[in-house]
């Protein structure tokens, strides 16, 4: 069994990164093995996860890997650690729209029967605290709100309010935390900037985080909380089981990393390596050629857009992925890397893989969406069902190709991305956790 909290809020926007991340930095530090994990899809919230506690931060979507894979891959993650931490995903019970509960932290903690913290924005409140906290503590009688952190509290008469309002509650309150700038982390336009951009920085923001922590929370109220947590009674995801281990010489699979492309799930690799492969990864922004023997290639999602000239610059390895490309070897293109098989990305030359060019919007793009492959590839056969994500403020015109990657069926019905020799590129994410025969299908093609 592993002690476990997951920490929601009211709403996005009260301090759950920054109370999470403290957190598990804070515990890391006075000895216990950490186990770090984030609801929902988001990327960059696991980065800083993965510093605070020198793990791979894992993610438990709902939505992208069903209900019955949460607790196999939350006990994958946690496996030989000392106490596990969730950080939540918008608002304690929002999910998915329009599929009620689906994909919320609220779901998420009852399905790791986990309890929960409340962190609080307390900054425009006083007595109403109670009433808010009650309200979320009584909506569901199945999520455990075991106490609450208050955060942005603005002196020790404010923190006393806070206090003798919630007494009457029947929630503890288990931390109460200053303002404090130090600890912030910077934002653009899809959220907060990756830590393989600022790492440095994202260091000491983490450092400060865990010093907020520890000045202002009871980590040994918070620790006995997540030690009250039941056993879990779920067996362990494991990668070979889910693909099955292949016997043949391993094919290199390169996979692009750095600060452009920063948004991979940590099952893929996984996946991949199960499946047969060889994973090595590379960065567009300075390796001049891919990986020696590439076989294929997967390129996730990220920032392109930020660095367009760089990836424009490295012309050495832009004809390196269109000569692959034209070889018909396997290419899996994720959002980043469907802008980066472009002809060119606002105006900079990209690959040329695709008849298509890129450009910044005006317009977020954002949800869960149901898909199913249109065209046979190298990830999937036509008429696969499966559900992804997509997240961005960037365009590609024409949206989809001669042969569409994806034919999409919730919100709008709509075809997108592109699949043409052994290429599929799509601004769809999708976590392969949920059709493990994608990564093996995708590392046979590459053997061939």
């Amino acid at each position: 069994m592993v002690a476990r909290l997951v920490i929601a809020a009211p709403a996005s926007g009260s301090g759950k990164t920054t109370v999470a991340t403290g957190l598990m930095a804070a515990f890391t530090s006075a000895g216990l093995t950490v186990s770090p994990h984030k609801a929902g899809p988001d990327y960059i919230d696991p980065g800083y996860h993965a510093l605070a506690t020198g793990r791979p931060g894992r993610n438990l979507d709902a939505y992208l890997c069903g209900t019955e894979l949460i607790a196999p891959l939350f006990a994958h993650g946690a496996a030989g650690c000392d106490l596990a931490v969730v950080e939540g995903v918008m608002g304690l019970y929002d999910g998915a729209a329009g599929a009620g509960e689906l994909a919320s932290t609220a779901q998420i903690a009852k399905l790791l029967r986990a309890p929960v913290v409340l962190v609080v924005d307390a900054s425009s409140q006083s007595r109403s605290v109670a009433a808010l906290v009650h309200g979320f503590a009584s909506w569901d009688p199945q999520v455990r709100i075991g106490g609450v952190i208050l955060n942005k509290v603005a002196s020790d008469r404010h923190e006393e309010l806070l206090r003798e309002a919630l007494e009457e509650s029947g929630v503890p309150v288990l931390g109460v935390l200053r303002r404090i700038e130090r600890a912030a982390t910077p934002s653009r336009h899809l959220g907060l900037v990756p830590v393989a951009e600022r790492r440095a920085d994202a260091l000491a923001s983490v450092e400060a985080m865990a010093e907020l922590v520890r000045e202002g929370c009871d980590l040994e109220a918070l620790l006995g909380l997540a030690r009250s947590a039941p056993s879990l009674g779920a067996e362990p995801w494991e990668a070979g089981a889910a693909c099955g281990l292949t016997t043949s010489a391993p094919p290199v699979v390169a996979v692009a990393g750095g600060p452009a492309f920063t948004f991979s799930y940590a099952e893929h690799p996984e996946l991949l390596t199960a499946a047969g492969a060889d994973v090595v990864t590379f960065d567009p922004l300075r390796d001049e050629q891919l990986p020696d023997g590439t076989s294929g290639l997967v390129i996730g999602g990220g920032f392109p857009e930020v660095y367009a000239p760089e990836l424009s610059a490295n012309e050495a390895l832009r004809k390196a992925v269109a000569g692959l490309a034209s070889s018909g070897a396997p290419i899996a293109a994720e959002c980043a890397g469907l802008l980066y098989l472009a002809r060119s990305l606002d105006g900079a030359p990209m690959c040329g893989v695709l008849d298509a060019e890129a450009r910044m919007s005006e317009r977020l793009t954002l949800g869960y969406r149901e898909a199913v492959a249109v065209s046979d590839s190298a990830l999937a056969a036509a008429g696969t069902r499966l559900n992804g994500h997509e997240f961005h403020r960037t365009v590609v015109e024409p949206a989809a190709g001669p042969a569409p990657a994806w034919g999409m069926h919730r919100p709008e019905r709509r075809v997108e991305g592109f699949v043409q020799q052994g290429v599929h590129a799509s601004y769809l994410h999708t976590h392969w956790a949920s059709q493990p025969g994608m990564a093996l299908r995708f590392v046979e093609r590459c053997t061939r």
